[in-house]
């Protein structure tokens, strides 16, 4: 699995638990620090912990991978998951805004991520 389908996976996860304006920013060309940042954010603190903890499962499970370093998740206010080559942000509005991170990267490659329609199969 490559960096941008390890970030898709990733948002996906957020989107699993209703997380807000999910971005998907490609900062492999003006950073060496990752490829790739996902951002999102929570409306609580136990909805930043559920986002922090579904991006965990969904990447061991799907992409046997687990990150490594996490940071802030018993806090619930921003959690930070880093995987190397993807970094995944999740932060209640406040911080969002205080931080402003999307400005930061604002020379790297952002895009907003639209969620993929799930369709239900019905049973005969």
């Amino acid at each position: 699995m490559d960096s941008q389908q390890l970030a898709e996976l990733a948002a996906d996860a957020c989107d699993d638990r209703k997380a807000q304006d999910i971005r998907l920013i490609r900062v492999d060309e003006v950073s060496s620090l990752a490829d790739w940042m996902v951002i999102a954010g929570g409306q609580s603190d136990v909805q930043v912990r559920a986002i922090a903890r579904s991006v965990q499962d969904r990447l061991e499970l799907d992409a046997e991978r687990l990150p490594l370093r996490k940071e802030g998740i018993n806090e619930g206010r921003w959690a930070l998951l880093d995987y190397g080559e993807l970094i995944v942000h999740v932060l209640m509005p406040d911080d969002r805004r205080y931080y402003d991170l999307e400005s930061f990267w604002s020379h790297g490659e952002s895009r907003v991520f639209l969620p993929s329609v799930k369709l239900l199969e019905k049973n005969p």
